[in-house]
């Protein structure tokens, strides 16, 4: 055949992303408003600020913490507020420790767009799971991704963690 066939990865759902439409207004408001906690992925609820998975995640379990009150920048967060957001974030990796054992994680923020920021008009942190040769080449080279388990597997077995804890 003279030509070399090309490996194709198909990632379809990726086209949501590529089109997304802005308008639909912020996520972070919006999502929590549906009150369709499992089909928007919220994990989490608390006083101030509630826990979802990343739809578009870098790893396996990658969180969103974020205040429900719309704000850019951290400097506008209440201090009951970012009592909360800690608390909450201590929570996702206490839950995360216990149902995917991860070595390490990243937590952080991206504020701005020269930062990376994707929601730059709401305030939110990022928890992503690590472990030990979890960027293979697909990211690198390929610029891709590959997620082990389905984001609906992932999301039931976290959602048992986090309900089974006490509230406050």
């Amino acid at each position: 055949m003279g030509s070399k066939e090309k490996n194709i990865l198909w990632a379809p759902w990726r086209m949501e992303y590529i089109l997304c439409d802005d308008d639909d207004g912020c996520l972070f408001c919006e999502k929590p408003k549906l009150d369709r906690d499992e089909e928007v992925q919220i994990l989490h609820r608390s006083t101030h600020s509630f826990v979802m998975m990343n739809k578009y995640p870098y790893n396996n379990g990658h969180l969103l913490v974020a205040p429900y009150r719309h704000l850019a920048e951290i400097e506008s967060l209440s201090q009951e507020e970012m009592l909360d957001l800690l608390k909450v974030t201590q929570l996702c990796v206490t839950v995360l420790k216990e149902e995917l054992s991860p070595q390490g994680f990243n937590i952080g923020t991206n504020i701005g767009d020269i930062a990376g920021a994707g929601v730059k008009e709401h305030f939110h942190l990022h928890i992503v799971p690590r472990w030990k040769g979890d960027t293979s080449f697909m990211p690198v080279v390929g610029e891709t991704a590959v997620m082990p388990q389905a984001l609906s597997e992932t999301y039931g077995k976290l959602k048992r963690r986090f309900d089974a804890r006490p509230a406050g």
